[in-house]
């Protein structure tokens, strides 16, 4: 089974307060306005597909804000010049085809060499097949690790932090619940949404 991939969603808080969550430009703008009207607390924009903080500028005015992170109209390149002024190189480059090395033991390049249509071949079969056996697996796991980022950014000195950390890696939901729901409730809402939703 494969997912498909979310939108490119970010989410900002303010101490323990979840100010927006959404595309970049509109979190960056409610993290400047929380900013002017508060700054004594922390303020952080997590990406919520990896968990972890990313730094932002919100100097200017909104405007300045909102056009600096307002995504591309679509069919629009950020930098069409630099993509054409690069060389082409081996493969196959419309495909998307990237060269990379491969180091095996001389015992799989043998037998790769035997397949049919050579070790390219057998190689790009062997990792879609992979990817479906293990699409679930590797689903939860980016889940844990994004759940933990954030955790560590935002709860690492709260009580329970490591019994929650061991209860995510073992992909108890419950016992994760139960273990987060003395933290503040938009830490542990988001904690709960990162770790065990698609």
């Amino acid at each position: 089974m494969t997912y498909p991939t979310p939108p490119i969603s970010y989410t900002s808080f303010q101490g323990h307060r979840r100010l927006a969550s959404g595309p970049l430009h509109v979190v960056a703008l409610a993290a400047k306005l929380a900013i002017e009207r508060d700054n004594t607390k922390p303020n952080l924009i997590f990406d919520d597909s990896t968990g972890r903080a990313i730094d932002i500028d919100t100097r200017g005015s909104d405007d300045d804000v909102l056009a600096r992170y307002a995504p591309a109209p679509a069919g629009e390149e950020s930098e069409p010049e630099a993509a054409s002024e690069v060389p082409r190189g081996r493969g196959r480059p419309k495909l998307g085809v990237v060269a990379r090395e491969v180091t095996l033991l001389p015992r799989h390049w043998e037998w790769l060499a035997g397949q049919p249509g050579g070790p390219s071949v057998v190689l790009r079969k062997l990792v879609e097949e992979a990817r479906r056996t293990h699409a679930e697996r590797d689903k939860a796991r980016a889940n844990q690790e994004r759940a933990y980022q954030f955790m560590l950014a935002m709860a690492g000195d709260m009580s329970g932090f490591e019994e929650a950390t061991r209860a995510l890696f073992a992909n108890d939901a419950a016992k994760f619940a139960e273990l987060i729901a003395a933290w503040p409730a938009d830490v542990r809402a988001h904690a709960m949404r990162l770790a065990f939703e698609p």
